[in-house]
């Protein structure tokens, strides 16, 4: 390939990249605004035509490594805590 075929290939991709971050933060600003509305209705799912959305709460447990490092040699479970996050999908 000739330093004028790797040039246009370069400046391609960084045109496609570019192409994508805007498209990235477009999907994101359409995510936000329908979280926010899920949130205003007070809802974690809803239907909107043949879609389901879902913004739900999910738990989950962590390991808490600066206890453990503190402690060193204590049992896996003592350091494990709860957590909350959401997760978004459609179907």
């Amino acid at each position: 390939m000739s330093s004028k075929e790797i040039i246009s290939k370069i400046e391609a991709l960084k045109e496609w990249e570019a192409l994508a971050a805007e498209a990235a933060a477009e999907i994101e600003a359409l995510k936000d605004t329908i979280k926010k509305e899920m949130d205003a209705q007070g809802v974690e799912e809803m239907e909107a035509g043949q879609y389901i959305a879902r913004f739900t709460t999910v738990l989950s447990n962590r390991f808490d490594t600066t206890a453990f490092k503190k402690e060193h040699g204590e049992m896996y479970k003592m350091y494990t805590k709860q957590t909350t996050s959401r997760r978004f999908s459609i179907a």
